[in-house]
C-alpha cells in the first residue's frame, strides 16, 4: 500500500509544471469521494467549473470556456500602444498568447503577480487570451439545481459578465462568462 501512495505522489509531482493536467488528475482522483458525498447528483445534471480568486472574491468559469491553466510566465513582452490591462505577449509552447489582467480590465486594480498567480487561457476559436487571476482553486462541481440565474453583487465590478451563480449552503459562487467578456467591445478595443 505504501508503494501505491508514493506512486500517486510521484505522478502528481511529475505534473507540477503542467497545472491544468494536475487539476484534471486531482479531479479524476477525487471523483469517488465527490460521488459518495453527493448522492443526490444525477448523472448528466452536473455543472463543472474552474474556481478562481480575484481580489479576495471567488468566481467560477465554465470548464468548457477554459482551454487550460498556466503558471505565470517568466517573460511577458510589452505591446506598445496597448491599454494598461494588456500586459503583453508570452510565448506558450511556440505560440504567442496575449496576457491580460482580468481584475484590471474590470476596473478593480492591477493583479500583483505572486506564487499563486495563474493564467486562465480562454477556450475561444477566434480570440486567443490568457487572463491573469490571483489564484486558481481547482475544479468545483455543482448540481444544476444549485444554479441561480440571479447574479449577486460583487466588489470587483464584473456584473456585466456574470451568468448567474451557484449557491451551496451559505456560499455563493458567481459565474463569469468568458465568452461574453472576450466578445465585448470594451475587451476587443485593447489599443490606448
Amino acid at each position: 500500500m505504501t508503494n501505491t501512495v508514493s506512486g500517486n505522489d510521484s505522478s502528481l509531482k511529475s505534473l507540477r509544471d503542467r497545472p491544468f493536467e494536475l487539476l484534471k488528475e486531482m479531479e479524476r482522483r477525487s471523483r469517488p469521494a465527490t460521488a459518495a458525498s453527493a448522492p443526490d447528483a444525477v448523472e448528466g445534471s452536473e455543472w463543472v467549473g474552474v474556481a478562481c480568486r480575484m481580489g479576495g472574491e471567488t468566481f467560477l468559469i465554465a470548464r468548457q470556456e477554459t482551454r487550460e491553466v498556466l503558471g505565470f510566465p517568466t517573460v511577458i513582452t510589452r505591446i506598445p500602444g496597448a491599454k494598461s490591462w494588456v500586459k503583453g505577449l508570452a510565448n506558450v509552447r511556440g505560440s504567442l498568447l496575449p496576457m491580460l489582467d482580468l481584475k484590471q480590465f474590470l476596473g478593480s486594480g492591477a493583479t500583483h503577480p505572486g506564487r499563486n498567480t495563474r493564467i486562465v487561457v480562454v477556450n475561444h476559436r477566434e480570440i486567443p487570451a490568457g487572463l491573469i487571476v490571483d489564484e486558481v482553486l481547482g475544479f468545483r462541481r455543482f448540481a444544476e439545481t444549485e444554479f441561480d440565474s440571479e447574479a449577486p453583487p460583487t466588489m470587483i465590478r464584473c456584473e456585466t459578465y456574470l451568468a448567474g451563480a451557484f449557491r451551496r449552503g451559505g456560499e455563493v459562487w458567481p459565474v463569469i462568462s468568458l465568452k461574453s467578456l472576450v466578445e465585448s467591445q470594451s475587451f476587443l478595443q485593447a489599443a490606448s
